[in-house]
């Protein structure tokens, strides 16, 4: 199957350098989109047979890298089949397609590597791409701008990368992942070589996530087609989970775990902080993927690496799809929503009691999920916020519930399917500490009161003073932003339609 699989990598790849033949039509796009299906074909069957890990070489097969081939190959066909009709007109509408296929086909492979060497490699490939994908606007200026500190960043992760894998290769003498891991290799390294490797690990997965206090690329990288943010946030910046789930046996029981917690906490609180206070829609997104994203971290802090990897999925396929219908945001007067002015005060107290229980209920019934604390206050306090969310209708409340009920009840499906479905590669969840868990409860109940706090108290200085920071920190730099598209002024007067002063010619 790895075989077949390159093979038909090859193929996609091969085709979409051909699309960049000017004598080739453009039509051809169609044809190129259609070959993407062949790949994802593959990675099915893959996904089915995978019943054991299997090492062939540099590289391995097992659940999670079918899993993750097959979930990479779909969403990167979706995109294109998009952007046939998104770009059509661009001036790099044929580089977009190579540069999708070489960017996706690097991803997917990625974590099918079981030779450090390659693994760094094809970590790298994915973020060179995602960098000249975006560099195709290179003619405006704040894309400059956002393309130089992305690459400074990536370039950042990738030192990172390779210096723990040069690290771990010293430690244990294997270039073999599967053999560096091992728990002889692991248990030969002295504390301060694990700790050591693990915070280069750390680095190189938060980086790419955008979480802080690295979020400033993430925040400005707006700029890009959304298509482009389409790739970028859904399967990109959360690989981090995956390279910490695939260093699982080095990277638990440790202090760096700590050390992620409260970087990935932070991130939630600034994350959250900033889709709240934003108006535009991009930047909502993008702050709400660095929380996700953190939210994605705690889990791998709290060594529920199966979870963390689910949250992968499941917030890529939501979040692609936002970016693509975003369009559909803009505000259409005669069908804009009007909500209750007046909030019912019973239906807000039923929610927290219906959240405050149903979280218990979970705590009490899940003995066997080790971040069961965690888990049933996240629960609890998300169905508080979701019923809260409702009392802002004039009617068809109960409808609303109905929907939310459903969506809950297909969420739990493909989680439980997802999770027995990695169960074969990887345990849902490993030991961790309860000073750990009780540490990431703490910081979230103080994050859950303090925002309890600010939104009774909107009129104090505090607010205020909280509201600004977060709305300055949202917002880009002033070399990322141009009032207006200079670079429009220069294609037309490459075609001849205005002059250097900008006026029109007769």
């Amino acid at each position: 199957m790895l075989i077949t699989l390159f093979a038909t990598l090859t193929v996609t790849l091969i085709s979409s350098v051909f699309l960049l033949h000017p004598r080739i039509p453009v039509c051809y796009v169609r044809i190129h989109v259609s070959l993407l299906v062949l790949p994802i074909a593959v990675a099915l069957a893959g996904l089915v047979g995978a019943d054991k890990n299997v090492a062939i070489g540099p590289w391995r097969s097992d659940m999670l890298a079918w899993l993750m081939a097959l979930y990479i190959f779909m969403f990167g066909w979706m995109i294109q089949r998009f952007c046939i009709r998104y770009l059509h007109g661009d001036r790099a509408y044929r580089m977009y397609f190579m540069l999708l296929t070489f960017t996706v086909s690097a991803a997917s492979i990625t974590w099918m590597s079981d030779d450090l060497r390659l693994l760094v490699l094809c970590w790298g490939m994915p973020l060179l791409g995602l960098t000249l994908l975006a560099m195709q606007k290179k003619e405006w200026q704040p894309v400059r701008v956002t393309v130089m500190q992305m690459a400074r960043m990536f370039l950042l992760s990738w030192v990172a990368l390779l210096a723990a894998a040069i690290w771990l290769w010293q430690a244990t003498g294997y270039w073999r992942l599967s053999f560096a891991l091992s728990k002889e290799s692991i248990a030969g390294l002295e504390w301060w070589e694990a700790d050591g490797v693990n915070v280069l690990l750390v680095l190189a997965a938060i980086i790419p996530a955008g979480q802080w206090p690295f979020q400033r690329w993430l925040l400005e990288s707006t700029v890009t087609p959304t298509p482009i943010s389409a790739v970028m946030h859904a399967g990109l910046v959360n690989a981090g989970s995956l390279l910490l789930t695939r260093f699982s046996p080095l990277f638990s029981g440790n202090g760096s775990q700590m050390l992620l917690l409260m970087i990935a906490s932070v991130s939630v609180l600034i994350g959250t902080g900033i889709s709240l206070v934003q108006v535009d829609y991009k930047r909502q997104l993008v702050a709400s993927t660095m929380a996700q994203m953190g939210m994605m971290f705690i889990q791998c802090a709290l060594s529920a690496y199966a979870a963390a990897v689910i949250h992968l999925v499941l917030h890529g396929l939501f979040k692609a799809t936002l970016f693509l219908q975003s369009g559909s945001v803009v505000p259409r007067p005669h069908k804009m929503f009007r909500p209750s002015l007046t909030l019912s005060k019973t239906w807000l107290l039923g929610g927290a009691i219906f959240g405050f229980a149903l979280g218990l209920v979970f705590w009490m019934t899940s003995p066997e999920e080790n971040t069961r604390l965690l888990s049933a206050l996240l629960l609890g306090w998300s169905l508080a916020f979701a019923w809260g969310r409702l009392a802002v209708l004039k009617e068809g409340r109960w409808i609303g519930v109905a929907v939310l009920a459903g969506l809950a009840l297909a969420s739990e499906v493909m989680h439980s399917g997802l999770m027995a479905l990695l169960y074969k590669t990887l345990p849902p969840s490993s030991s961790t500490s309860m000073i750990t868990e009780m540490a990431a409860v703490l910081m979230f109940g103080l994050g859950g009161l303090a925002s309890i706090w600010f939104s009774v108290h909107r009129s104090s200085d505090s607010f205020a003073y909280l509201y600004m920071w977060l709305v300055h920190i949202g917002e880009p730099r002033s070399e990322s932003v141009e009032g207006h598209p200079h670079y429009l002024v220069t294609y037309l007067q490459e075609e001849g339609i205005v002059d250097e002063q900008g006026n029109r010619i007769a």
